[in-house]
Order: structure tokens, then C-alpha cells, then sequence
């Protein structure tokens, strides 16, 4: 069973930042289904980098289309991206040093920040923007 299921309810009105929030929640659940399967831990931190990869992907996105349309919260958007990518590289290392392992608690903050961000920043930016014709 999927920890994350997308409902409209996630949708900011565009097009294509809805479409890569899919993949978002996609990849979380194949974390979380790969740690549930007990897969081993080559397997877990493939998936979890592959996460980590589109998520800084997504920002970009995300960080170009403020920019373009000159989206006035942009540096308080920016900033929560770029916490969270300290957070994600941070348990990376602990990862990578063997000091942590992938467990409920990093799908536990994924799930929460990730569904909590696109709730509050991104809806706030998706109303705002098509406010000026972006879908």
C-alpha cells in the first residue's frame, strides 16, 4: 500500500509542477516499499539517491518558474528547498559514513515535508502565479 496517494487535493494548478510531485510522492513510496520488502542496503540508497536527484531537479524547476514570472516569496521558497537539501545530503553522509541507516524515521520526515510543502508553499505560489497565465 502506497504511504503517499496523490489527490487533487495536491494540485497546484500546474501543469507540469503537479506532474513532478507525482514522481516526488512515486519515489518516497518506492523507498518506503523497498525498506517494508526488506531490501538490502545497496538497493535502498540507489532508490534514495535516485530521490534525492529528481528532488533537486524539481527545485530547479520550480526556483526558474518563480524567477520567470517574478514571484515576489520566491527567497522564502528557495530557502525551505534549500534546507531540506541540506537535510537530505546531511543524512546522506551519515548514510555513506555508516552511521545511519534508511529507516522509517528518514521516510517519516520525506513523507511530512514533502506533502507539507506542497500544501502550503507550493499552492501559495501555484495561486499566485496563475494569477499571470501559468498552468
Amino acid at each position: 500500500m502506497a504511504l503517499i496517494s496523490w489527490s487533487d487535493a495536491f494540485s497546484t494548478g500546474i501543469t507540469e509542477q503537479d506532474e513532478q510531485h507525482k514522481n516526488l510522492i512515486y519515489l518516497i513510496n518506492r523507498l518506503n516499499n523497498s525498506i517494508e520488502e526488506g531490501k538490502d542496503a545497496e538497493v535502498l540508497e540507489a532508490v534514495l539517491a535516485q530521490l534525492v536527484d529528481y528532488t533537486i531537479y524539481h527545485f530547479g524547476y520550480e526556483e526558474r518558474l518563480m524567477k520567470r514570472h517574478g514571484y515576489a516569496d520566491t527567497p522564502a521558497h528557495k530557502s525551505e528547498h534549500e534546507k531540506f537539501v541540506e537535510t537530505v545530503y546531511d543524512f546522506k553522509r551519515k548514510l555513506d559514513s555508516g552511521s545511519a541507516v534508511i529507516s522509517i524515521q528518514i521516510i517519516n520526515f520525506l513523507r511530512m515535508w514533502v506533502t507539507g510543502h506542497i500544501m502550503k508553499t507550493d499552492k501559495k505560489m501555484g495561486l499566485e502565479l496563475s494569477k499571470v497565465g501559468v498552468k
